[in-house]
């Protein structure tokens, strides 16, 4: 167990020195040739009334997530309150964030709602539900953007349009994909047999029948949540309408960079739409937190509307909000509940 614990801790560290490598690549890429001292005067001065609301919606993306992660539990009969639920959302936010195609955040949930007590079986189901609605939400919106806002999207996105195109085509993948798993026990059954094969033949495990006894045991909670939900619709419903407002958040943010930053001009729900595609865009791509690519995407597109030097410090503000500012409180609140 100890060895296990250092090769995870070893693991963790890896990911966030790549972590700040991208990080630092990214901040050189963003301020080369820029006038810092006068980006951060720049930034001085958005109305703190703005700063405050952008703050909040970069929270409110984040906490989101972790309301219908309670609302779910609760759903099904799990007892769990809604800062606990709320926390396993950061958590996996940091996770998802220094890790390729944000691949940690989920084990990690996974883990701390085990050892609160929350059975395994619901807690899966809860997490790859809140997945699949995530994505679907995603594609959704790009899907409608596609059709209604084609014409501006092509002229804003210009060269990075086919990555948007392949963003969405991934979300939708990924939501075809998830479905199969969530409601196939013969696929979640065939993948525990790999992995006991895989780990017998490394001579890791040994074949036990109290093994196979805690499989079966787990897919029958499984198969009883999946059911649940299925027969209450009502709770696939309000959580959807929940994932909706959560993604408009992040993408309405930037918006109120704009207003924050002083400049008008621009339709605030332009802005919006091109945030949201941004996201959908990056969204897939197996690079920690899609630094680097966010950025150097965000500068092109925004150009029209960011005039001026105002361009460089709403990636500041934006990103600095958005995603760093939640990451370090992702960071805070994995080592508090660590040490409990």
């Amino acid at each position: 167990m100890k060895g296990r614990n250092q090769k995870e801790m070893h693991k963790l560290i890896g990911n966030a020195v790549i972590f700040a490598i991208v990080m630092a690549l990214t901040f050189w890429s963003v301020f080369r040739g820029q006038n810092v001292a006068g980006i951060v005067d720049a930034v001085g001065q958005m109305t703190g009334t703005y700063m405050a609301a952008a703050a909040f919606l970069a929270v409110l993306f984040v906490a989101g997530e972790g309301c219908m992660i309670w609302y779910l539990l609760r759903g099904i009969g799990e007892q769990s309150t809604l800062p606990r639920c709320i926390s396993y959302s950061f958590i996996g936010f940091f996770f998802s964030g220094i890790t390729p195609s944000a691949t940690g955040g989920q084990p990690m949930q996974l883990y701390y709602m085990r050892r609160d007590g929350n059975a395994l079986s619901a807690s899966s189901v809860v997490l790859m539900t809140v997945a699949v609605i995530y994505k679907f939400v995603l594609v959704f919106i790009g899907i409608g953007i596609l059709l209604f806002w084609r014409t501006p999207l092509r002229a804003y996105l210009q060269g990075y349009f086919g990555l948007y195109l392949l963003g969405l085509c991934l979300n939708a993948v990924v939501v075809a994909v998830l479905l199969m798993v969530m409601f196939s026990q013969g696929i979640i059954r065939s993948c525990f047999d790999k992995l006991e094969k895989m780990m017998i033949c490394l001579r890791l495990w040994k074949r036990t029948e109290a093994r196979r006894e805690k499989v079966e045991l787990f897919l029958s909670g499984y198969r009883e949540t999946v059911d649940f939900l299925r027969r209450h619709k009502s709770l696939i419903g309000v959580t959807i309408a929940g994932t909706f407002i959560q993604r408009c958040s992040v993408f309405v943010l930037t918006a109120v960079v704009y207003r924050g930053l002083g400049l008008s001009g621009a339709a605030m729900l332009d802005i919006v739409l091109v945030q949201a595609a941004v996201y959908i865009a990056v969204d897939m791509l197996p690079i920690p937190g899609a630094q680097g690519i966010t950025e150097a995407m965000y500068r092109s597109v925004f150009r029209d509307i960011f005039v001026g030097n105002t361009l460089v410090v709403s990636v500041c503000i934006t990103r600095g909000i958005s995603f760093y500012l939640v990451m370090l409180i992702g960071f805070v609140v994995f080592c508090a509940v660590g040490r409990r």
